[in-house]
């Protein structure tokens, strides 16, 4: 058996377990039988009312675990996308604007404007802040009329400091009182996982993922740089474009939704690299497996840490990213 399908198979067995483990334990932990007692009436099978600890388990405790698996995997993916696209070993979904311009929307919405649509409200925000942002990376690549990567993420850092002044003066000038929502929500948490919006985070992971597979061929050509990948047959400039272009309406869904969290999308590739090969073909499945068990295990450890308050999980990720940037530093050195 190869090494693609060993790494899919334990990943698989190691996600179901953390994801058992997500609905088990948190502020308070939940006994196995009691999982197991509430399933019937939590899936309907039964006429009686779900017991309480049912409503729990799910209502809260299994969207939010499955929300991790997901928005993970979405993360894990952008993340390969782009460090192929930009042949930039650094990049992630954050490069290029999108958590900040996400992050203006959800502030505006917390210290201004309130809960107007409802549930909607703070997902629709952050979603549009996101899509306006990228919106402005690329009108800024197409006026320049280049896809050079390194001119695209010239272009991402410029937006993103344009949105971050933005946010700095919403959360200045408007309620004080609501510091602490805007101050977790641009860490990153998934509190605000709910079943309503369990369908825009499925069908952003379902986007980035079926197009990455769909366009894995061209993406495999780009490695080998533009001058090559164009004497095959590769629209380079039109495929950098497209790539950015789902991978922004990707992530602003997982941004909406759980706000920023960092480092994932930058940690994964290299990952997955290092089992699979470079190869799209089984690099974005393992990737997607892997982050998926990345976010996921630092949800547990985000509510258990400080337990019974919640940490939120941006810090955790950030924790992680910041020694493996300092590792992957390090073994680039150690080997020139």
């Amino acid at each position: 058996m190869g090494r693609f399908r060993l790494t899919l198979m334990g990943g698989a067995a190691l996600l179901v377990a953390l994801i058992l483990l997500s609905v088990l334990y948190g502020t308070t932990a939940i006994p196995l039988a009691e999982v197991f007692a509430a399933i019937p009436s939590g899936l309907g099978w039964t006429e009686s009312e779900p017991t309480p600890m049912g409503r729990i388990i799910f209502d809260l405790r299994l969207p939010r675990a499955l929300f991790s698996a997901i928005i993970g995997a979405g993360l894990g993916i952008v993340g390969v996308v782009l460090q192929t696209t930009t042949r930039n070993d650094l990049a992630d979904p954050f490069l290029f604007g999108l958590s900040s311009g996400a992050a203006a929307g959800a502030v505006l919405v917390i210290t201004v404007t309130g809960d107007v649509l409802g549930i909607w409200t703070l997902p629709l925000a952050a979603f549009c802040g996101g899509i306006v942002a990228s919106a402005i990376v690329l009108m800024l690549v197409r006026r320049l009329r280049t896809s050079a990567p390194e001119k695209l993420i010239l272009a991402g850092l410029a937006v993103s400091f344009l949105f971050a002044a933005i946010t700095n003066y919403l959360i200045f000038a408007g309620d004080s009182r609501a510091a602490h929502s805007v101050i977790f929500w641009m860490l990153g948490g998934l509190g605000l996982s709910r079943w309503q919006t369990f369908p825009l985070v499925l069908a952003g992971l379902s986007m980035i993922f079926a197009y990455a597979l769909y366009r894995r061929r061209w993406l495999d050509a780009l490695l080998a740089g533009d001058v090559t990948a164009i004497s095959l047959g590769v629209p380079a400039h039109r495929l950098r474009m497209m790539m950015f272009f789902v991978s922004a309406l990707a992530t602003a869904t997982f941004v909406s939704v759980a706000g920023v969290i960092g480092f994932v999308g930058l940690m994964v590739p290299h990952l997955a690299r290092g089992l699979v090969g470079p190869l799209h073909t089984h690099l974005l499945p393992t990737a997607a497996l892997i982050g998926a068990i990345l976010l996921t295990a630092s949800d547990i450890l985000s509510r258990l840490l400080l337990a019974p308050q919640e940490l939120p999980v941006g810090v955790v990720t950030t924790s992680l990213g910041a020694f493996f940037v300092f590792a992957l530093l390090l073994g680039k050195h150690a080997r020139h």
